[in-house]
């Protein structure tokens, strides 16, 4: 396999790396084992302590790290910054709440007394995307090593740097050897990992396709997974929305991290009443984003991750556009060089066309117009796929309404679909399940033990 860094702005190779062999691997695994029987029976205090010191190592090197996810997947620098800050903020969300959140639950039962405790499972192998290089692999990880649990992890192969960098923080922060270990490895091999006893849980955020390769693998085995495997978010826009705040908050959710963020606003929904105003405000504001050098403090929107990344978005347009989809806006890709797709508009899809149905992965955005209400939820939930939704509206309590019958995992009034250390984060139907993020994050690799004790005179 390529494991490899190509600057996607240049499409030019800096740095490649060999996979590492069937022994390395093996051993590297081994040496998690062995640290997991140490590191189980430290206190919460010592763990929070090292993800507190990871947490400062990322804000000095704020800089250097956000360089590295620019040039290896071409976020914009100033969001790649942001990511480093958010990463930040994980590790230190859980190193403050993780002792309580994992605390001894006390139970009231008929006869004698008895508590959950919340004990660590072992080794976990997380595998992970490029388009949050730093992030993803923050909040498999952060939570937990403060449960007790070890990590391995395979990063996406266009990352390899980002990877190597999170396994020289944990090291810079004195973490012992074989807590969090990085693996040059292809999927394949991460997926045949899954059945060696010694891992314990997987976490995968991916593809539909990787997902179902890991999750068949796991229930082999019995082995507990959470998967993140992507969206088609819908943007509900009704008649009573402020239509001028509501087109700034839709280029954020279409436009963050040049449109790759398995949570982008990708189906932008509006009732009749204000559709045209919404569309010609929203067309005029995404013809005006200046394409170019991810580096460049100037740039709106940079590359896609890669050249196939972008070869297989411009084959979807092509395809949506052969099957009726008309373009309001863009449609090609630039005459230059790196892996650019314009900013593009689809309208008049229909259930088989591409766009419709598939998950555009870049800077596509997908218009439709509905008569109602009714009409914005039934297209909303008329997806395979169930991650995240935004509904805007100045009436909360309509809003709340819409809400409670979208289908998803996660649904913002007001904003586009977003993130933090305190909301949880995941979905339903295709995009997965399992959460990640805030307490329920913490409690998905664990061992939820009961221990009852007995009075002398309770019933045998």
């Amino acid at each position: 396999m390529s494991i490899q860094t190509v600057n996607p702005y240049t499409n030019k190779t800096i740095k490649s790396f060999e996979e590492m062999t069937e022994t390395i691997v093996n051993d590297k695994i081994e040496k998690a084992a062995k640290t997991f029987s140490e590191w189980k029976k430290t206190s919460y205090q010592h763990r929070a302590d090292l993800l507190r010191r990871v947490a400062k190592l990322m804000r000095t090197k704020k800089t250097e790290l956000a360089e590295t996810i620019t040039l290896e997947m071409g976020k914009l620098l100033s969001q790649a910054e942001g990511e480093i800050d958010v990463s930040a903020s994980i590790l230190d969300y859980y190193a403050e709440h993780g002792e309580t959140f994992l605390s001894d639950k006390i139970l009231d039962p008929e006869y004698g007394a008895a508590i959950i405790r919340n004990n660590p499972i072992g080794v976990l192998l997380g595998v992970m995307p490029w388009n949050f290089p730093y992030y993803q692999v923050v909040r498999f990880a952060a939570p937990n090593i403060m449960v007790g649990n070890t990590i391995v992890l395979k990063h996406a192969s266009i990352v390899p740097q980002c990877a190597a960098t999170i396994e020289k923080l944990f090291q810079e922060a004195d973490a012992p050897e074989g807590l969090y270990t990085n693996l040059y490895i292809s999927g394949e091999n991460a997926s045949k990992l899954v059945s060696d006893k010694r891992i314990k849980g997987i976490s995968l955020t991916g593809s539909e396709e990787a997902g179902t390769s890991i999750a068949m693998e796991a229930g082999k085995h019995l082995k507990k997974v959470v998967l993140e495997l992507g969206g088609n978010d819908p943007f509900i826009i009704l008649e009573d929305a402020d239509i001028d705040k509501t087109v700034e908050w839709a280029v954020v959710g279409r436009m963050n991290n040049n449109g790759q963020c398995c949570v982008a606003s990708k189906r932008f929904i509006a009732v009749e009443a204000i559709a045209d105003e919404f569309l010609q405000k929203f067309k005029t504001k995404l013809s005006e984003m200046k394409v170019g050098d991810p580096m460049d403090p100037n740039t709106d929107l940079g590359p896609l991750s890669s050249e196939a990344a972008a070869v297989h978005l411009a084959d979807q347009v092509k395809r949506s556009i052969e099957e009726g989809a008309k373009v309001l806006l863009g449609g090609k890709r630039p005459n230059c060089e790196g892996a650019f797709m314009e900013p593009t508009i689809l309208t008049d899809l229909k259930p088989g066309i591409t766009a419709y149905h598939e998950e555009l992965f870049g800077p596509v955005a997908s218009f439709y117009v509905v008569k109602d209400e009714q009409a914005a939820i039934h297209l909303a939930n008329d997806s395979e796929f169930g991650l995240g939704a935004s509904i805007f509206s100045e009436n909360i309590e309509r809003a709340k309404s819409v809400a409670d019958q979208i289908d998803s995992g996660m649904v913002f009034i007001n904003h586009p679909t977003w993130t933090q250390a305190d909301l949880p984060f995941g979905g339903t139907k295709q995009s997965g399940f399992g959460r990640e993020l805030s307490e329920l994050g913490i409690q998905e690799f664990v061992n939820k033990k009961l221990i009852r004790i007995s009075g002398l005179n309770d019933p045998f």
